[in-house]
């Protein structure tokens, strides 16, 4: 294929971002856009940057030392980017090449001035927008200044900012290419930029305008504060002018620079209100037009706009599609269940087909529609108190939307609207626990006996199953799978260990005055299977720990073969018997486990290791029976000092007797609490390997090349490709570029239609001054060292300290009985780390906000479990 180095303008479209890069794409869309003006101009496209790169093999092998130098080197990747650029500007541009540009000069006019500016494949896109990280020249006069200027062009794909920008969103280098936009000058009287939904809140009805007088270059810069206004629904509704003491100017010979603002001028707006929402309306047909909120840089010459970027804002989170104009407010789903990374596909459609409640999607995460349940005054106050009781933050954000006139629409005369925020039945006190379950141990027996027979018939069943029939199969289970979540004596033995938590907490503060006395109470509670899962690896590592090679052999463990290698050790077969069993009995599990695409520990039994290994060198023999022994003699004298102090009271053998019934009360079903989420992970595995044999025979009859490729398809869309044998390779390749995109995505705990994102604030006056403020979720004081741990297969804790991070969910459970303090960023009263850190009887405060980046490993912190904050010491 001929070679064309030289493209105008209006010929790029957005499919042409491999030939234009991102930036010019953008233009060339806007350019032919009705009522939309761009500048005039053309691009040198990434066939002249492959033909310099090849005039220069030296780059090839800076690159191979640029990949080899540590992301946290800055002043290594400093010097590497900087050999690079000056090896591309050192490079004379070919004669046919500049040949090509010169006449694409002489047609705009060689004698205008000309903006050149940098247009990577990887910028401007949807998943990352690259804003800033390339470089841009004003006001370049003459074909000579024009050909130098590309060349440096080419030169800023690699300034160090961009390579780290690259490094943060996965991007290969060598994967990018670099095009040149070269545009006829405007000389504005005002320049600046409009975002089409407010940048800080997220609210899509806002649209802000930044405006200065002059090139844009002195916002950008940060030379001046521009002028900002604010515009919803065709008005300006808020505007801050400032004083705009300095301006960049072009001069007549070609460049820029600065000049000072008369002093008349310099609070003067730089655009009318007239000016501005025309602008505006501008930006909404733009909007529109790309499918999601710009980030778009304006000039105003002769009360004329004309748009010399428009960049997707992809800090923002994305909002739930709806069938409707109405108002909605959304529950994240994620912050319920511990899992706040993005989903695939295939994640987020099972959980959908499995939930008790409907479910919408965006960024990668879940949320439910709370809206009717705020809009009746009887179903918002309970939505109100479960909200609160699980996560204050999430209360706090709903009432914050509640404070909004008008946004929550008045009750309608339909049903009160689905239970609250949980992805199950088992989440919500909305359901099945109005009929009081009485106190006997054998439910919950029953219970998870029937749990265990419906699992193994599932397991059974699906192994004859294949083709379309497995999944016709599956719909059935899912049927199934909801039917057990929704056993009505399930719901009633969790709502019973919950509510009988509350009461002992608020009845025993309001009689003896003693915070969350239940956390003691409840030590050693049987039948938890999540915390029984951290006590057994501890009997693992009792069979391991005697057995120096396999300890040794352990430490180097490089792949998830290991196993196999452990029997060629003395005493290797017997460990192997123990691990295997383990996982066995727990291997569905693994971070983020409502995410059926994520690595299981069966899958890649490394993740557990660190912490077997931990557990080999911080404890002797027989911990595990000793922790629970100790857990439930601290128990029983917890419950005889409350007894006898209540005895003293007024009305004393009342209370004592009501609460010696409750204490029975909460024994015997807090630790089921945690076993419907087991079999829920137990049913997903199920799931996941009938499906993954599937997707080996799609590997082998070619219809796709990696098997979890179908990660990122919908159940209904691997269906359909089963079915027909053929697959949608770029829908894939979309969607693993959106998954990756979500992940730089913080969700908020409570979204709103309109984009408004919240995250919920703790309204206390009882912490101190520079601690971080949490919920209390398990009591006790404690100090260590801090240990900020994002993936549990990278764990590596000493005894005494203490584990922050962002989530827990019950595959991390095993790093518990080695610590002596828990700090997340995301958590409730009911959740799963905050149940086993009071049965292991571990300090936690949860619901940190920032808590793995405002603490930093190793520093020594207080966590005040019983108050909720967390203080760093000196």
């Amino acid at each position: 294929m001929t070679e064309r180095y030289v493209c105008d303008l209006s010929e790029a479209d957005g499919t042409q971002v491999a030939v234009v890069g991102g930036k010019g794409a953008q233009l060339g869309v806007l350019s032919r856009m009705d009522g939309v003006r761009v500048p005039d101009g053309f691009c040198v496209t990434t066939d002249a940057f492959r033909r310099i790169m090849a005039e220069a093999p030296a780059v090839e092998e800076q690159l191979d030392r640029l990949s080899r130098v540590d992301p946290d080197d800055r002043e290594g990747v400093r010097t590497a980017a900087e050999r690079i650029r000056r090896t591309i500007e050192g490079i004379t541009v070919p004669g046919d090449l500049a040949a090509e540009i010169t006449r694409a000069l002489a047609r705009l006019g060689d004698r205008a001035a000309f903006a050149v500016r940098s247009s990577a494949t990887a910028e401007d896109l949807p998943t990352a927008s690259f804003a800033g990280q390339q470089d841009t020249y004003l006001n370049v006069v003459g074909t000579a200044a024009v050909l130098r200027h590309v060349s440096r062009c080419w030169a800023s794909l690699f300034t160090e900012r961009a390579v780290a920008y690259r490094r943060r969103q996965g991007i290969d280098h060598r994967t990018v290419r670099m095009a040149v936009v070269v545009q006829r000058m405007v000389l504005p009287r005002a320049s600046g930029v409009l975002f089409t939904a407010d940048p800080v809140t997220g609210d899509r009805t806002v649209a802000t305008v930044d405006a200065g007088f002059g090139l844009g270059e002195a916002l950008v810069s940060g030379l001046v504060n521009p002028d900002v206004l604010e515009v919803r629904h065709g008005e300006v509704v808020a505007r801050t002018i400032a004083a705009k003491k300095r301006a960049v100017h072009a001069l007549p010979d070609g460049g820029t620079r600065e000049v000072a603002i008369d002093a008349r001028q310099q609070e003067q707006p730089a655009l009318t209100d007239e000016q501005a929402v025309r602008l505006v309306r501008l930006g909404r047909r733009i909007e529109a037009h790309f499918g999601r909120p710009q980030d778009i840089e304006w000039c105003l010459a002769d009360d004329d706009f004309q748009i010399v970027q428009s960049r997707p804002i992809t800090t923002l989170f994305p909002v739930p599609e709806a069938a409707d104009e109405e108002n909605h407010v959304y529950v994240s789903v994620g912050h319920q269940q511990m899992m706040t990374d993005p989903m695939k596909p295939l994640g987020l459609s099972m959980w959908r087909l499995t939930a008790m409640v409907p479910m919408h999607e965006a960024g990668g995460r879940l949320f439910v529609d709370v809206t009717r349940r705020l809009a009746a005054p009887a179903s918002r106050t309970a939505l109100l108190d479960v909200m609160g009781k699980g996560d204050p933050l999430v209360r706090d954000a709903l009432e914050t939307v509640l404070e909004r006139e008008d946004f929550v629409p008045p009750p309608d005369t339909g049903p009160g609207g689905p239970p609250a925020a949980g992805a199950s039945a088992r989440d919500t006190s909305a359901r099945g626990a109005s009929v009081p379950v009485e106190t006997d141990p054998a439910i919950v027996s029953e219970l998870i006996e029937r749990s265990r027979t419906s699992v193994a018939a599932l397991a059974r069943d699906i192994r004859t199953k294949s083709g379309p029939a497995l999944f016709d199969f599956l719909r059935e289970a899912f049927e199934e799978h909801k039917r057990v979540l929704g056993d009505p004596l399930s719901i009633q033995a969790i709502m019973a260990g919950m509510e009988a938590t509350w009461w002992l907490n608020d009845r025993l503060m309001e009689w003896l005055g003693e915070k969350n006395a239940a956390d003691t109470l409840t030590l050693s509670a049987p039948d938890n299977v999540t915390s029984e899962m951290g006590l057994a690896l501890l009997d693992v590592a009792d069979v391991i720990r005697p057995k120096a090679e396999v300890v040794a052999f352990l430490r180097d463990v490089g792949d998830e073969d290991f196993l196999d290698g452990l029997v060629k050790l003395p005493g290797g077969a017997e460990a192997r018997d123990a691990i295997e069993a383990y996982l066995d009995r727990y291997g569905m599990r693994c971070a983020g486990e409502i995410d059926i695409t994520r690595p299981r520990w069966r899958e890649r039994p490394g993740t557990i290791v660190p912490a077997l290994l931990d557990n080999v060198r911080n404890f002797a023999p027989g911990a595990a029976g000793r922790r629970f022994e100790e857990g439930l003699r601290k128990a029983r004298r917890k419950e005889q000092d409350v007894l006898s102090r209540l005895r003293a009271l007024p009305d004393g053998d009342r209370k004592a007797d009501e609460t010696r019934r409750m204490i029975a009360r909460v024994r015997a079903f807090i630790g089921y609490r945690e076993y419907p989420k087991y079999g829920i992970v137990c049913r997903y595995f199920i799931y996941k390997q009938a499906l993954l044999r599937e997707a080996e025979q799609l590997v082998r009859a070619g219809v796709i090349p990696e098997t979890e490729d179908v990660f990122h398809l919908t159940f209904q869309e691997f269906h359909d490709v089963v079915r027909s044998r053929q697959v949608d390779t770029r829908l894939i390749q979309e969607r693993k570029d959106a998954f990756r995109s979500y992940a730089a995505l913080t969700p908020p705990r409570v979204l709103t239609s309109d984009g408004v994102a919240l995250s919920g604030s703790y309204r206390r006056d009882d912490v101190p001054a520079g601690a971080l403020t949490g919920l209390p979720v398990s009591a006790g004081t404690v100090e260590g060292r801090a240990r900020v741990v994002l993936d549990m297969a990278e764990a590596d804790l000493a005894a005494g300290d203490i584990l922050v991070t962002t989530f827990t969910d019950p595959s991390w459970s095993p790093l518990f009985v080695g610590i002596a303090g828990l700090v997340t960023e995301v958590g409730g009263l009911m959740t799963h780390g905050a149940v086993i850190a009071r049965e292991y009887g571990l300090p936690a405060v949860v619901g940190v906000d920032r808590a793995t980046r405002l603490i930093r490993d190793g520093q020594r912190i207080r966590i005040h479990g019983t108050d909720g904050f967390v203080e760093i010491l000196p």
